[in-house]
């Protein structure tokens, strides 16, 4: 292979029959100890065959298009729904949103009637806005000239450590700033197409507020190679996480079915009839009234580590989703959690690669207050 990055300082790699075996091994025995965490909630789902999953990678967008809702705050009274439609998807022209909203693809919702306006439509406050976007009409995905923290880098595969506050591919609302950009740009259009126009590279994702290693595909050999490991469990991730409350136990394993909160579609919840997830924590450092813990997922259920933990009453620090809606202390921004090791098979060389993104600067300094404060 030509254009091998490597820092040594946070991969390693080997081509050691014994070693690499070893390694291998380690990352298949280590799942029944190992972790992830909702940051790496998959496309697929992790209860499906390798087939399935391998078949399903190319039917990851709608058909349709895509969609998205919001609801308008007070702030916006009076304003035209073009504009406000625009501030919600930055880049985008006016003449395009006007065409969206002529089309019929807008629909304003009020005291539980929905109806079609026109783009000069003032909008109230408090209403919802739906807004559709055919196929034909989804905006250009745009390489972005946004600096990557590049972890491991060669003809196939790309490793970066996501920041805080990225989106990973482009959805709805999000079509520009997003790690997808950023990678159009680095690798010049040498992107798996897998999963469609919209998530080039993207085998895997982490949330906007997680932050950490993630792999990006160059082709679709070195894509269905990472699925595949995937879908066997045999790639190694560990996390690294602050929650609230003093976890007594050393280690200790949650085995709760996560299914979709009956309450709150957009939101995960332990119940019995969901699916089978099993999340693996083991504890760092104790602060009295935080735990820092590293969590290793069997499972890969969308939220998981964080709805577990929840589950568990020991909610992320900095988690309204599922923790306190209140202000979180330390003026976090999102959970605090960071996927620190990713370690898998290379999809050509064979080689067992293993790669440790720093914790960000912000979780550092959270920790050495916990400890100062302790």
């Amino acid at each position: 292979m030509n254009n091998k990055t490597l820092s040594s300082e946070n991969s390693r790699v080997t081509d050691d029959p014994g070693m690499k075996t070893k390694s291998i091994e380690d990352a298949s025995a280590d799942f029944s100890n190992r972790t992830e965490d909702d940051a790496f909630s998959f496309e697929i789902d992790s209860e499906n065959s390798t087939e399935d999953i391998l078949s399903s990678l190319t039917e990851s967008e709608n058909a349709d298009g895509d969609a998205f809702s919001f609801v308008i705050g007070p702030e916006s009274a009076g304003e035209r729904i073009d504009k406000v439609i625009s501030d919600r998807m930055p880049g985008q022209s006016r003449s395009y949103i006007k065409k969206l909203i002529k089309d019929g693809n807008v629909t304003v919702a009020e005291s539980g009637s929905s109806k079609t306006v026109k783009p000069s439509a003032p909008v109230k406050g408090g209403e919802t806005v739906n807004v559709f976007l055919p196929v034909r009409m989804l905006p250009d995905i745009l390489p972005e000239d946004i600096p990557l923290d590049i972890l491991y880098e060669d003809d196939d595969i790309l490793v970066v450590n996501k920041p805080k506050d990225m989106v990973v591919h482009p959805a709805a609302g999000h079509y520009t700033g997003t790690l997808v950009n950023a990678v159009m740009y680095h690798c010049k259009g040498s992107l798996s197409g897998i999963n469609g126009v919209l998530r080039p590279g993207i085998v895997h994702r982490i949330d906007k507020d997680t932050t950490g290693s993630i792999i990006i595909c160059k082709n679709d050999a070195a894509h269905r190679s990472i699925a595949q490991q995937l879908a066997e469990h045999s790639i190694v991730r560990r996390y690294r996480a602050i929650v609230l409350g003093n976890i007594r136990e050393d280690e200790l394993t949650i085995d709760q079915p996560i299914g979709r909160d009956p309450s709150d579609r957009k939101k995960m919840a332990v119940r019995p009839d969901g699916k089978h997830a099993v999340t693996h924590v083991r504890v760092l450092e104790r602060f009295g009234a935080y735990t820092y813990v590293e969590c290793r997922l069997e499972t890969g259920r969308t939220h998981q580590i964080r709805v577990h933990m929840a589950w568990k009453r020991h909610p992320l620090l900095g988690d309204t989703v599922y923790g306190s809606r209140k202000k979180p202390p330390f003026n976090t921004k999102g959970q605090c959690l960071h996927a620190m090791i990713l370690g898998f098979v290379h999809p050509v060389t064979g080689e067992y690669i293993e790669t440790e993104a720093p914790l960000p600067g912000y979780f550092q300094n959270i920790l050495k207050k916990l400890s100062s404060d302790s």
